[in-house]
């Protein structure tokens, strides 16, 4: 796999236009996002990684194998910055996601150790209102027991059901243990081919 950093935007406007299509990340501040990232492309530090919520500030883009493009987006939520700063993440996150056409799907990251959080839940409710594609991937799962993780993915899914009728596609996820990397590739190498098959 060839990952390339393609670089940092300060928002939509300064973003190149794609000719590749994109799938970007985006979860709460310290939802494990960078770790997944790397994990997903074999790379260290390829996204930089913080105990500190808040670092990605900018849409960030790396290019994969001259196929697609994994964008990396700000965290919502909390993050220790300035009220000023989380309105524009906010609505640069918005622009990006409403927006940019050549936008695939939308991995959103919930942490697996917490009982559904209303800032995830309205999140992934705006998506659906705004027909925008999305998947979900659960992250830290190696720090819960296995009957844990099932019992908190099942307290998701029993929220979801009450707005949707069905559920988006799934992931389980540990950059600790290496999990769901090739579940999430092989969604996404899926989603290329369905694409060129309809032109």
């Amino acid at each position: 796999m060839k990952v390339e950093f393609k670089g940092s935007y300060p928002s939509i406007q300064t973003l190149p236009q794609a000719d590749l299509p994109e799938f970007a990340f985006i979860g709460r501040s310290n939802v494990g996002k960078s770790s997944l990232i790397n994990m997903l492309c074999n790379h260290k530090d390829l996204a930089k990684t913080s105990s500190k919520p808040g670092k990605t500030q900018h849409i960030v883009r790396f290019g994969v194998d001259n196929l697609w493009f994994l964008i990396d987006l700000p965290g919502y939520g909390y993050a220790k910055v300035s009220k000023e700063s989380r309105k524009k993440f906010g609505e640069m996150i918005q622009d990006y996601l409403l927006e940019r056409e050549s936008l695939f799907c939308v991995f959103v990251l919930i942490d697996s150790r917490l009982e559904p959080q209303k800032i995830d839940l309205e999140f992934l409710e705006w998506l659906g209102e705004c027909n925008i594609p999305f998947c979900i991937a659960f992250t830290k799962t190696d720090k819960l027991k296995p009957v844990e993780l099932e019992r908190n993915v099942e307290n998701y899914k029993t929220e979801l059901l009450k707005t949707w009728e069905f559920l988006p596609d799934i992931f389980i996820t540990s950059a600790e243990k290496k999990l769901g990397k090739e579940d999430v590739l092989g969604f996404i190498q899926e989603v290329l081919k369905r694409s060129k098959a309809n032109g």
